[in-house]
């Protein structure tokens, strides 16, 4: 049985247009498949700790730098539940809206959070990094107000996918498929554009 974990990055609900995009998707595929599982985060709903300087420290030691004592056992505990619980799943769908250029930084803690030598990736000097999630797949929808691709850099650069995409890889998602509605206030025909979105999204299933 396919197991989707489904991650909000937006705080605004149903006016998310990253939202309503992800939830098409997902209404399409449910239909088709009626047997997936489908575990929603709402990010910012979520008890996400803070990666503090004791987690910091409990990490390096995976590096060389420091032992791994009964206190950072402690703190790395919640780390690797949150972790282990991401890479449970089979698929997963992203709603990213772009903020200043990049993510929600309730993303990028997240990120932070999850992204975990020994857990999520290895690292070799020679290679490089080396993720260890294997045979997952990643279905992200990209908004933003104004940055689309190919604009004049007055209008915004895109650190938002350019970043995420890069994570997906290092963590070992190779296959990424993707939708963007960009941008979502410039556009002449915002209806219209959307509703190509919508229809974009529909036929990824």
């Amino acid at each position: 049985m396919e197991k989707i974990m489904y991650i909000i990055a937006s705080p605004r609900g149903a006016n998310s247009k990253a939202k309503a995009l992800s939830d098409a998707y997902l209404k399409k595929l449910k239909s088709k498949n009626p047997n997936i599982v489908i575990e929603t985060i709402e990010l910012w709903d979520e008890n996400l700790p803070d990666f503090d300087a004791d987690k910091a420290a409990a990490k390096m030691t995976f590096f060389g730098e420091g032992q791994m004592n009964d206190k950072k056992k402690s703190v790395w505990k919640s780390v690797v539940e949150i972790t282990e619980r991401f890479m449970n799943a089979d698929h997963y769908v992203f709603a990213v809206p772009m903020w200043n250029g990049g993510l929600p930084y309730r993303l990028k803690q997240y990120i932070d959070i999850i992204t975990q030598p020994g857990i999520s990736f290895n690292f070799d000097p020679e290679k490089g990094y080396l993720g260890l999630l294997k045979n997952k797949k990643a279905t992200v929808f990209y908004t933003s107000g104004v940055f689309s691709q190919g604009v004049d850099p007055k209008y915004g650069i895109d650190f938002q996918s350019t970043y995420f995409n890069w994570w997906l890889q290092m963590i070992g998602i190779k296959n990424i498929e993707e939708v963007r509605f960009q941008p979502t206030i410039l556009t002449k025909n915002p209806k219209k554009d959307f509703e190509e979105a919508l229809t974009k999204a529909r036929e990824l299933v």
